[in-house]
């Protein structure tokens, strides 16, 4: 990655919202594997453990711009997964039309949320703003994905209950 100078202030502003993006992929490992393991279909197992291998780079990438940021990661990570692990589960075991659903609102919110951390990162963080980027365009090929193999639309409500716990996720992983 190309090196800049930052701040204290802004090494540590990254490292947070890195710390934020690394927890993301942690949490899609554990989404992607759990659906590819609980769905009956070969085609879609296939499909959702492919994703996973693609946000295996993501979780690559962020880790390693952590150790460049002198960040840690979130003590919290094995609490992440393991609960997105379980909606995973849950989103495959009510069907696959509605674990692609959770997919697409998923990727959708998270690429939302890449959007606001490129608009918070320092501009002289070229490292993180490319990482970020890419990262941001991979989601929204995966809900896109998704889509196109019959995802329908989540209900309102359940779409709200997501960013809520979500919000909630990525508020705590700045800290911790």
């Amino acid at each position: 990655m190309e090196c800049t100078s930052l701040t204290a202030a802004e090494a540590s502003q990254a490292g947070a919202l890195m710390r934020v993006n690394h927890v993301g992929e942690v949490c899609a490992q554990a989404l992607y594997s759990a659906q590819s393991l609980a769905t009956k279909n070969p085609a879609l197992s296939k499909h959702f453990a492919r994703a996973a291998r693609e946000e295996a780079d993501h979780l690559a990438w962020t880790h390693g711009r952590l150790d460049e940021l002198g960040a840690r990661p979130s003590m919290l990570n094995p609490v992440w997964y393991a609960g997105a692990f379980a909606l995973g589960f849950v989103a495959a075991k009510l069907g696959d039309k509605a674990s692609l659903a959770f997919v697409v609102e998923t990727e959708r919110q998270v690429e939302a949320h890449l959007q606001t951390h490129l608009d918070l990162l320092p501009q002289q963080d070229h490292a993180s703003r490319a990482i970020v980027a890419q990262m941001k365009m991979d989601e929204a090929q995966h809900a896109a994905d998704a889509v196109a193999a019959g995802a329908p639309d989540l209900p309102g409500p359940v779409k709200l209950a997501m960013r809520a716990a979500a919000k909630v996720m990525t508020t705590t992983a700045h800290y911790v």
